[in-house]
């Protein structure tokens, strides 16, 4: 039976209440994720880490709101606010994590010119992180995934672990959406199409 191991996504004080992109109740899953945390025996996390004036931020587009799109080359690109921003408290993880025993911090979104949801693949679905192979070479075949936010990163890691050719169970209890205009229902079901186990 293959290796499993634990990604635990985007934790951040950014996405709990008080920070600058909240996650609705992003806090409550701390206490379970630090269960999962000493149940596996391997532990990677994703932490969101943009530069100032990403273009993911509306901030950075003249005239443009959070929560609009835009048109980037790669194609259609939520806006957001400015959240996650290299070095500042927002993108540290939530004080309350007990994150010491993770073997890999992957960072994700630090290339200017383009979002990453995904702990594999940047937005344009063609970049890789160098996760996918960092788990194979390991001997990784089962990933548990949990965290910030359900509809958005945890799914879009999801998938690309799904498309890698991992399997996949998210821990639906130790993550919380975003519910952007019926996202979670929308990106459930692409969960399930692509054999993703809910938990």
């Amino acid at each position: 039976m293959a290796a499993q191991a634990l990604i635990v996504i985007d934790v951040q004080n950014d996405f709990c209440p008080g920070g600058a992109l909240a996650v609705s109740g992003g806090h409550e899953i701390v206490p379970l994720v630090n269960r999962l945390i000493e149940d596996f025996d391997h532990v990677i996390l994703t932490q969101d880490w943009h530069p100032a004036g990403h273009s993911s931020f509306a901030s950075t587009h003249t005239g443009k709101q959070a929560f609009g799109t835009v048109e980037l080359p790669y194609g259609t690109q939520t806006l957001w606010p400015e959240h996650c921003v290299q070095g500042t408290p927002g993108a540290d993880f939530h004080p309350d994590l007990v994150w010491t025993k993770a073997e890999m911090v992957v960072r994700k979104g630090f290339r200017s010119a383009i979002d990453s949801y995904s702990a594999f693949r940047e937005n344009d679905h063609t970049t890789p992180t160098g996760l996918a192979g960092y788990l194979r070479e390991r001997g990784f075949g089962r990933l548990t995934l949990a965290g910030l936010a359900t509809d958005f990163c945890v799914a879009y890691s999801a998938l690309d672990a799904r498309a890698e050719g991992f399997e996949v169970t998210v821990r639906m209890d130790a993550s919380r959406a975003i519910d952007l205009g019926g996202s979670l229902d929308a990106m459930v079901g692409k969960m399930r199409d692509a054999g993703v186990t809910l938990a």
